[in-house]
């Protein structure tokens, strides 16, 4: 496939260019968005440009796939994955790869659909996609804007496929743009609105990183300032923190502030309101530093979500 032709089945972004060595990169912030992550935080800058939630996804009679790779910024090893059919067939981690390359993989006979995971919490521009048969593109659901931080970006489980936002989405299907940051929070400055792209629905799951405020404004002002670009029409779901373990000693204070983050959100009455505390169980177990949801955490993180999408009719 030429570049052109590799955008058809590319999903997760808001805009694409192509390298100096023909590599196609995609982009889930507009240019004005990254500059103001430039300008404000190295660490916002570099992932705000990461891989997190962008797949190629098609349906085909292909029995043999394979891409050019190449890193330009590794944050967390995670991985490459396939699924067919829904079911994950192989991972490549990114610790056992070379920084450039090719990935090749064999797919099962007949006609199947196919997801390929790209790195999460890294930036990989990809070129020279082939296949031994036409690939064609996925039929999505909604458009929807995912707003968060790290844990929505994809770090905790060190598998790209396993995120939260991953497995929820192999349920759920929309055509998603995922603009988690890792150590993010509600942050109004970089609400822009974002030409040529309207989505049918935003998820914003932010707060963690924010909780010993000594005030809710930054929370008061997100929310005002998201309400003024997308209107009183448009569905939007606010997760309010999961648990955390690391600070023990701060729970009480998290809890408010969750409270106070429902509170503020829930006075929009396009603002349907998930309480994240009761998506992820409280124990260790199920994180990767009492912070991060491991796979068990995102795998009771992302279905959990997804029930609640549905029977709260979001």
């Amino acid at each position: 496939m030429t570049n052109e032709e590799l955008k058809k089945i590319y999903f997760g972004a808001y805009s694409f260019k192509e390298t100096e060595d023909g590599y196609l990169q995609a982009f889930q912030h507009t240019e004005k968005q990254m500059e103001y992550f430039e300008s404000a935080s190295d660490f916002w800058y570099d992932r705000c440009m990461a891989s997190n939630a962008k797949t190629l996804e098609f349906t085909t009679e292909a029995v043999s796939v394979s891409f050019d790779y190449k890193f330009l910024w590794e944050g967390s090893p995670d991985s490459f994955e396939l699924a067919v059919n829904g079911l994950i067939r192989e991972i490549v981690y990114v610790k056992d790869i070379e920084k450039e390359g090719t990935i090749r993989w064999t797919l099962p006979e007949g006609e199947k659909k196919v997801i390929i995971y790209l790195p999460a919490d890294s930036t990989v521009v990809i070129k020279n996609f082939e296949a031994d048969a036409v690939c064609k593109r996925a039929e999505k659901n909604e458009k929807v804007l995912w707003l968060g931080d790290s844990i929505t970006q994809g770090f905790g489980p060190l598998r790209s496929a396993e995120t939260y936002v991953s497995i929820a989405n192999r349920l759920l299907n929309y055509e998603l743009i995922n603009q988690g940051i890792g150590a993010y929070v509600y942050d109004k400055k970089s609400l822009m609105k974002m030409e040529g792209y309207e989505p049918d629905k935003l998820i914003v799951a932010l707060g963690t990183n924010q909780f010993g405020d000594e005030t809710m404004k930054d929370v008061e002002e997100y929310y005002e300032t998201l309400i003024g670009l997308y209107g009183t029409e448009i569905p939007i779901l606010c997760i309010s923190p999961v648990w955390r373990g690391d600070l023990p000693g701060e729970l009480p204070k998290l809890f408010d502030f969750c409270a106070k983050v429902k509170k503020i959100a829930g006075q929009y009455k396009n603002v349907t309101v998930v309480d994240g505390l009761e998506l992820i169980p409280h124990l260790p177990e199920y994180f990767l530093d009492n912070l991060h949801p491991n796979c068990l955490g995102t795998e009771n993180y992302g279905r959990n979500l997804v029930e609640a999408i549905r029977r709260l009719k979001f």
